[in-house]
């Protein structure tokens, strides 16, 4: 029997290493969400999260590098049974090892795509995970081979904890939405089920010895809720009920008595009486915190949302954060020459004379909420703002002054024609005009009272306004009036970019991209094959250009916009705006402080799939109504998934035979990938629905 190959494909499990040619600015070492840390000693430690990140330290978090898992599926949970052998599991059914201290990661066949949450290791080579649909595998083989254990529970199981051997527990949510935990006392082979019929749903368990152990959850009203046992699970008492707060994530005790719990909006709860009382400690954020461990009494670390890495010295009293760089959620970019750029924010302004090495930020005097930014010339330009403010800057960000707008009417939008004349569009149909650089605007009219959310000039006198409801507004006399487009969709347009007086681009949410080739006369849908909204939108000349969105999208075309291409961004965390200074040089911000720049176009994007034995055949391919999934390997047995361009699992089903017809009629034309998964290895193919 031949082996399958692994194959080269980002979405799923593959190596993306050599393909990611967008690497992160800001913040460092990532903006991706870490939902897992622990140490294997004092300064050696690991984190684990979004899009694949593994990250590690040996310097107790005074440095961390990244590492290369080879996947684009999050990871949730890491555990090391040595200082160099460890595991992460994650989406899709992912099992990932290394033997050397995470230099590389290997991947494991898991013999499931449901999601596993959580790992934990009972000795050198007997290993529990758990997850979506009731999921529970064991390994005694050090992750050769798992096996599917029978949990009796069919939803999900977020975490899991042994106190020994052969005593371990498992915790979610059963089918009646009541808080499972669920038990074995002979290492897996059976479990049963001590559900708590106060709680909803559990999401941690933890024990400090082999009777006293915690649950984390929440009750019926969505409040958080810590219970505790000390008789091993035999029953449980709530000692946190109610509190104030939100859902606690995760637990961790550095001995009998003194404990932690994080959780949503930067909670830290401490105990120093074994869980019969927390008090509230300050963690200096807001941002979720998925994850907590401490290395002795004094030291400990927290990981959490938009790459949050926070550390304490002193038992929690303080903690400091261990990223650089903002996190404040940025929503536009601009460089003045291929050193000095500018990104605004919810926060304020943040600029860099070297190419995005670092970045600083600006004394505006005061706090804003600014939405776009535009320079006129190296020392000269503008941003614009919630609540109506336009700031201008006449010495390379030094200093900001605010400008008079007339409007309290939100600002999307800023782009200028020449020094003096510019352009404001925002809510209410507001589209601002100044033509003496900012000294005064003035309203015009717009006929509308949709937001507008993007403005754009081919020259003095023509220029487009995009917005709500797939508004498309044009002006050929600088402004004087504007007139209505049909752009073709009620889909929210949120950029708009021209190449030429003729031709332009308009994208915007569920995946929309229009193009005009006439000056706006006509605009024509263009396929994306994602849903995922698009906030922006660039081209570095006629046929090469860029738009980014949601869940991290980097779409390419390099011919006029007639194919777009997914690339590599390496996160999930929506992008607000792109900008390139040359052709190869560009970069793209958006939520958590994320900055992402690429000095090569983005490289190929996902690469076309290759293998080396070509056992499995899928025709016809382009198709439309059926496929035919053939194999030269007798009798195989499997599961196949097929999902689209973005990695959504679009279906799913067992395959029993050498020969397998798949109904795709339901499908919309675009591409898509094959996978199959047997239990002797995995192959992915694509496949395009006509």
């Amino acid at each position: 029997m031949k082996k399958i190959y692994f194959l080269i494909l980002a979405l799923f499990t593959l190596n993306i290493a050599n393909a990611q040619n967008w690497e992160w600015v800001n913040p460092l070492p990532t903006g991706n969400n870490l939902n897992c840390i622990k140490f294997v000693n004092s300064d050696t430690g690991y984190a684990v999260g979004d899009y694949g990140t593994i990250i590690k330290t040996t310097n107790g978090g005074t440095t961390w590098t990244t590492q290369s898992s080879g996947i684009s599926k999050t990871l949730w949970s890491v555990y090391f049974t040595d200082a160099n052998t460890g595991y992460a599991v994650g989406d899709v059914g992912t099992i990932l090892k290394t033997t050397n201290g995470g230099a590389t990661w290997a991947a494991q066949f898991s013999g499931t795509f449901n999601k596993l949450c959580s790992d934990y290791f009972t000795g050198a080579n007997t290993g529990y995970a758990v997850g979506d649909s009731g999921t529970i595998l064991k390994t005694t083989n050090g992750g050769s081979t798992w096996a599917k254990q029978s949990s009796g529970a069919s939803n999900l199981l977020q975490s899991v904890y042994f106190t020994d051997a052969n005593t371990g527990y498992a915790v979610g949510d059963d089918t009646n939405n009541i808080g499972a935990i669920l038990k074995t006392t002979n290492g897996g082979a059976t479990w049963s089920n001590q559900s708590l019929d106060t709680v909803s749903i559990l999401n941690k368990v933890y024990f400090t010895d082999a009777n006293k152990g915690y649950v984390l959850g929440y009750d019926y009203n969505g409040e958080p809720i810590i219970c505790k046992t000390t008789n091993g699970g035999i029953t449980w008492t709530t000692k946190l009920s109610s509190f104030s707060g939100d859902l606690l994530n995760s637990i961790y005790f550095i001995d009998s008595i003194t404990g932690y719990t994080v959780g949503l909006n930067g909670e830290i709860l401490k105990t120093a009486d074994g869980g019969n009382t927390w008090v509230l400690q300050s963690s200096g954020m807001n941002f979720q915190l998925y994850s907590v461990y401490f290395t002795d009494t004094n030291t400990g670390y927290l990981v959490g949302e938009g790459g949050t890495i926070l550390k304490t010295t002193n038992g929690g009293n303080q903690w400091a954060s261990l990223s650089l760089g903002t996190t404040n959620w940025l929503t536009s970019i601009y460089f003045t020459d291929s050193n000095t750029g500018y990104a605004v924010s919810i926060g304020g302004i943040i600029k860099t004379i070297n190419g995005g090495a670092t970045w600083t930020a600006q004394s505006l005097g005061t706090s804003y909420w600014l939405n776009s930014v535009y320079f006129t010339n190296a020392n000269t330009g503008y941003a614009v703002g919630e609540d109506g403010p336009i700031i201008k800057t006449t010495n390379g960000g030094a200093t900001w002054t605010a400008q008079s707008s007339g409007t309290l009417n939100s600002l999307y939008s800023v782009y200028f024609t020449d020094t003096n004349t510019g352009y404001a569009v925002g809510e209410g149909g507001t589209i601002l005009k100044t033509s003496n650089g900012g000294v005064t605007w003035t309203a015009q009219s717009s006929g509308i009272l949709y937001p507008l959310l993007s403005v754009y000039f081919t020259d003095a006198n023509t220029g487009y306004i995009v917005g709500l409801n797939g508004t498309i507004l044009k002006t050929t006399n600088g402004g004087n009036t504007w007139t209505a487009q049909s752009s073709g969709t009620s889909n929210q347009l949120n950029s708009v970019y021209f190449t030429d007086a003729n031709t332009g681009y308009a994208v915007g949410d569920v995946g929309t991209i229009l193009k005009t080739t006439n000056g706006g006369g006509a605009w024509t849908p263009q396929s994306s094959d994602i849903s995922y909204d698009l906030s922006s939108v660039y081209f570095t000349d006629a046929n090469t250009g860029y738009a980014v969105g949601g869940g991290g999208i980097i779409l390419k075309t390099t011919n006029r916009g007639i194919t777009w291409t997914a690339q590599f961004s390496g996160t999930l965390n929506p992008l607000h705006s792109v900008y390139f200074t040359d052709a190869n040089t560009g970069f793209t911000v958006g939520e958590y402080g994320t900055i992402l720049k690429t000095t090569d176009g983005g490289g190929l994007g996902i690469p076309q799939i290759t293998q080396k034995n070509n056992e499995i055949s899928i025709y016809p391919n382009p198709a439309k109504d059926n496929i035919t999934i053939e194999t030269s390997q007798i009798g195989m047995k499997g599961i196949l998934s097929i999902l689209n361009i973005t990695g959504q699992e679009m279906k799913k089903q067992n395959i029993t035979s050498d020969k397998t017809q798949i109904d795709i009629s339901d499908f919309p034309s675009g591409i898509y990938f094959v996978k199959i998964q047997t239990d002797i290895g995995m192959d992915c193919k694509k496949l395009v629905i006509q």
